[in-house]
C-alpha cells in the first residue's frame, strides 16, 4: 500500500502563491512521481485534474501558466505550485499516484490522499 499527505494549503488572497506538497510513504517502490497527479475539488463540483508530470491532456484552461508540477522521486514527493490564484480555485486538492493510461481521470489512479484545502478569499 502507499500512503500520501498533502501539505501547504491554506488561506491566501487573490493573486497569492501556494505550494502544495504530496509526500508518499509505504510501497513506494511501487510508484514513481511519473505516476502521481493533482486533483482539485471544489464545493458543490465534481473533483477535476490539475495537472500530472509530463501529460498536458485534461488541464483546465484555468490553470494553465499559472500552476506547475514538479517532483522528486527519491523523496517520492511531488510539489504543485499555484501562482496568481483566483477565487475560483478555492477547492480541496488532492494528490494520487499509482496512474495509469490516461492519467487525467481519476479512474487511473490507485491511491488517493485526504486533500489540503486551499481558499483563496478576493
Amino acid at each position: 500500500q502507499v500512503q500520501l499527505v498533502e501539505s501547504g494549503g491554506g488561506l491566501v488572497q487573490a493573486g497569492g502563491s501556494l505550494r502544495l506538497s504530496c509526500a508518499a510513504s509505504g510501497r513506494t517502490d511501487t510508484i514513481s512521481i511519473w505516476t502521481m497527479g493533482w486533483f482539485r475539488q471544489a464545493p458543490g463540483k465534481k473533483r477535476e485534474f490539475v495537472a500530472a508530470p509530463n501529460w498536458n491532456k485534461g488541464v483546465p484552461d484555468s490553470v494553465k501558466g499559472r500552476f506547475a508540477i514538479s517532483g522528486d522521486n527519491e523523496k517520492s514527493t511531488v510539489w504543485l505550485q499555484m501562482n496568481s490564484l483566483k477565487p475560483e480555485d478555492t477547492a480541496v486538492y488532492y494528490c494520487a499516484a499509482g496512474g495509469r493510461g490516461d492519467r487525467h481521470y481519476e479512474t487511473a489512479y490507485d491511491y488517493w490522499g485526504q486533500g489540503t484545502q486551499v481558499t483563496v478569499s478576493s
